[in-house]
């Protein structure tokens, strides 16, 4: 029913308390304005956590701070009593409001560190980090740093002893123009297409979690499609298809130089 499915992007929340040269969010602001940013609504986080297998990886987080969410704790469990692993990328801010919320009860979190970050943002965050840490000891969630770019500072987090992944930078517009190119897996079909889904505030069903403000990637909505038929969808086939046959269309083609594979500086 769901061959191949690794994991699920939910955005709690759009919204997001930290401003970052590299993101999209930010640069769409610049000449929209703003861009409907809000939470989502409790009764579609049911809908989507009675439809997927045990065991799902559920991320939550797409294009904001889920630690934004006022009703993070209640999601977090109603999603690892239906046996899914739960985790979620953050900025740190929130980690000691939120702390009864997601230690002992959210699987893992991972904080980004960004390079050239504003120096007062990135003091508070560190100490921020440095407390949970500190606070929560071994419990969970098991705790990783996300070292975004080039960050010259680097040496005082590692003495913090957590694990440390390494992501490069692409433009704010999306995932192109990364400043190392992204790796290729052998047989050249991207891994995120084959693997995941993303599900936005809205209940809409995106083929991945590649940042999409044009709705370019979308399958259907969580309140009148299933995710298993979101899974089977022509659309979502007929771009694997494409793949397979060595030719990337649509927003894969034009919009998009990411293979699946995460790749550091």
């Amino acid at each position: 029913m769901f061959n191949g499915l690794v994991q699920v992007n939910v955005e709690l929340s759009s919204r997001c308390n930290k401003s970052c040269a590299i993101c999209g969010r930010r640069e769409r602001e610049k000449i929209y304005g703003n861009q409907n940013y809000g939470d989502m609504d409790f009764e579609i986080l049911r809908i989507i956590s009675n439809q997927l297998p045990i065991g799902t990886i559920i991320a939550l987080h797409n294009n904001g701070e889920a630690l934004l969410y006022p009703r993070l704790g209640e999601a977090i469990t109603l999603l690892k009593n239906r046996g899914y692993y739960v985790y979620t990328v953050s900025n740190g801010k929130l980690l000691m409001e939120k702390y009864g919320e997601i230690v002992n009860n959210l699987d893992q979190i991972s904080i980004s560190v960004i390079e050239n970050d504003n120096p007062e943002e990135k003091e508070l965050q560190y100490n921020i980090l440095k407390r949970f840490i500190e606070t929560k000891k071994d419990k969970a969630p098991f705790t990783v740093l996300r070292f975004v770019g080039d960050i010259k500072d680097e040496e005082r987090y590692l003495n913090l002893g957590l694990p440390i992944v390494r992501r490069t930078v692409h433009l704010p517009k999306g995932s192109v123009g990364y400043r190392k190119e992204p790796t290729k897996p052998e047989f050249l079909v991207c891994w995120d297409l084959m693997s995941r889904l993303a599900i936005n505030r809205f209940g809409d069903i995106s083929l991945c979690v590649r940042f999409d403000p044009d709705g370019e990637l979308v399958l259907g909505n969580v309140k009148t499609s299933s995710l298993r038929g979101a899974w089977s969808h022509p659309k979502r086939l007929n771009t694997i298809n494409n793949m397979i046959a060595g030719k990337r269309i649509g927003f894969c083609e034009t919009k998009c130089q990411f293979w699946g594979i995460p790749t550091g500086n």
